[in-house]
């Protein structure tokens, strides 16, 4: 009897070892597959299902729990659209970061409107003293330029001498310069302006309580 008893127990022994490996195989081996195809029919098999490349699958343990899910195989046009809209998500919230960013600083530094005027101000400095230097040398070159007329005059009907030509030409030519000086620190000055312009109206938005990086891209 007691033999009998150890000889059954034993066997059972065995049967849940078998149970056991057989679960851990399958748990480490052959995959099981699954997935529901176009027609609603639940597919399993130990292999890839290609009725449903394009669903996700999903890799089952023996006791049916999910080990794994594959997503949808897709085609080269398919990866390319999902590569773009993942890199414009990306860079849509990398701009969104750094709106955020360039307005806490711009907020920052121009707490209120004579803090910006002042800035503005400083700003726009060397090229209003360019200017004004320039207009300075073109009244020495207009008066020159006087003289040398008032000398050429002497000449009328006459060969001028090349000294004196060569001085004229001289003078127009630094003139021209001067001109040339005073026209790109005005246009400096408008690109000047129209930053600060820019950040004053993005700073008012701000001193009225607007949340950082909801105003649209950056200000220069």
């Amino acid at each position: 009897m007691t033999r009998h008893i150890m000889r059954v127990g034993a066997a059972i022994v065995l049967a849940v070892s078998c149970a056991a490996a057989s679960a851990q195989a399958n748990r480490g081996g052959t995959p099981i597959y699954s997935c529901t195809d176009d027609q609603g029919r639940r597919l399993t098999r130990d292999r890839y299902i290609d009725e449903c490349r394009h669903k996700e699958q999903y890799i089952l343990n023996a006791d049916g729990s999910v080990r794994e899910v594959v997503p949808p195989t897709l085609t080269p046009d398919e990866r390319a659209r999902r590569d773009e809209e993942a890199r414009k998500r990306r860079e849509d919230e990398q701009n969104r970061k750094d709106a955020i960013k360039a307005d806490r600083l711009l907020f920052v530094r121009f707490p209120d409107k004579p803090s910006h005027d002042r800035a503005r101000e400083a700003a726009l400095a060397d090229s209003r003293a360019a200017i004004r230097s320039a207009e300075a040398r073109l009244r020495e070159l207009d008066d020159e330029r006087k003289r040398l007329l008032e000398e050429a005059e002497f000449y009328r009907g006459r060969l001028m001498p090349p000294a004196l030509k060569q001085r004229l030409d001289n003078n127009e030519a630094a003139a021209a310069a001067q001109r040339n000086a005073i026209a790109n620190s005005q246009a400096e000055q408008q690109r000047i302006n129209a930053k600060f312009d820019a950040q004053l109206e993005r700073l008012r938005q701000l001193w009225n309580g607007a949340r950082p990086g909801t105003l649209g891209p950056p200000v220069p």
